[in-house]
């Protein structure tokens, strides 16, 4: 199943991608759903566009590496790991824009505005999207970079003969 994926999304695709969903969540995550206002002085708005800072690094150092034809090293293992826990806030955030989609019929008998389900189902997408584009990376960085091995390069070293 995995390569099929792969024949339909490259890895230049799969960063593409990854890039314009962070861009266009990264707006939306200043979006009121229910109001059909843009808040910029809510401090919690700003915590998916700070984290996803991490995947975009993550995303210039994988295309980076497979250009030059770089292995893998410790500090791109680390951003990694770091982008693992930004993966659980992508999952929170599916959570959370799911459970706003459904509670539609709760609030149907208020004013909500028209534009509440069309960018609702557009955020829902998005952020599955990226949450899977981000393991489909994963899996692209293990292909093209290399796993991430560093004992066995300090076997291969004679320091006695040097």
């Amino acid at each position: 199943m995995l390569s099929t994926i792969k024949r339909v999304f490259s890895w230049k695709l799969t960063l593409l991608l990854s890039l314009i969903s962070i861009v266009l969540l990264n707006v939306f995550s200043f979006y009121g759903l229910y109001t059909n206002k843009f808040y910029f002085f809510k401090v919690d708005n700003y915590i998916f566009p700070i984290l996803s800072l991490v995947h975009l690094v993550f995303l210039y150092v994988m295309w980076f590496k497979i250009r030059e034809r770089e292995l893998s090293d410790v500090p791109m293992r680390n951003l990694e790991y770091g982008l693992y826990i930004v993966s659980l806030v992508y999952l929170f955030k599916i959570i959370e824009t799911l459970i706003t989609l459904l509670s539609y019929s709760d609030y149907e008998n208020h004013l909500i505005p028209v534009t509440f389900l069309p960018i609702g189902i557009l955020m829902f997408v998005l952020y599955t999207m990226l949450f899977g584009l981000t393991f489909l990376t994963y899996s692209y960085r293990k292909q093209f970079v290399g796993t991430y091995v560093f004992d066995d390069r300090n076997q291969h070293i004679d320091t006695w003969n040097s």
